[in-house]
């Protein structure tokens, strides 16, 4: 009895065929790693990152300042944690820049020029009122 890969083998493999799986069964178990989405993995650069870093920091900094209230915004000492994400996110979107010049590069510099402006806000609702 083969393998199952007649094409390479010719029949001759001392292995027996794989068992099939039955109709309901799932082909994964608990041994199975299943891969990461490329967001999770943080030693390589992710985009999306940086732009869902920054976004998330000015709506923390938005809230923390008391932005929908009509009187006047209040400075708390929880939005260094907001200035610190938006300064992560500008390092994250700056490691997506390659060293040669396209119209890739120049779309992450408006963005950088964006998350400078979150961070520049970030910083003044922090320390000026």
């Amino acid at each position: 009895m083969g393998c199952g890969f007649l094409l390479y083998c010719k029949g001759r493999c001392p292995r027996p065929p794989p068992p099939l799986l039955p109709f309901r069964q799932s082909p994964y178990s608990k041994d199975v790693v299943l891969a990461r989405p490329p967001i999770f993995r943080l030693r390589r650069p992710s985009l999306l990152r940086g732009i869902l870093m920054a976004l998330s920091a000015l709506a923390a900094t938005l809230r923390l300042a008391g932005f929908p209230a009509p009187d006047a915004p209040h400075p708390s000492n929880w939005q260094i944690l907001a200035v610190l994400l938006a300064a992560a996110a500008m390092a994250e979107t700056f490691r997506c820049m390659g060293s040669k010049w396209n119209f890739y590069h120049a779309g992450l510099l408006i963005l950088l020029y964006s998350e400078l402006m979150i961070l520049t806000l970030t910083l003044f609702l922090w320390l000026y009122p």
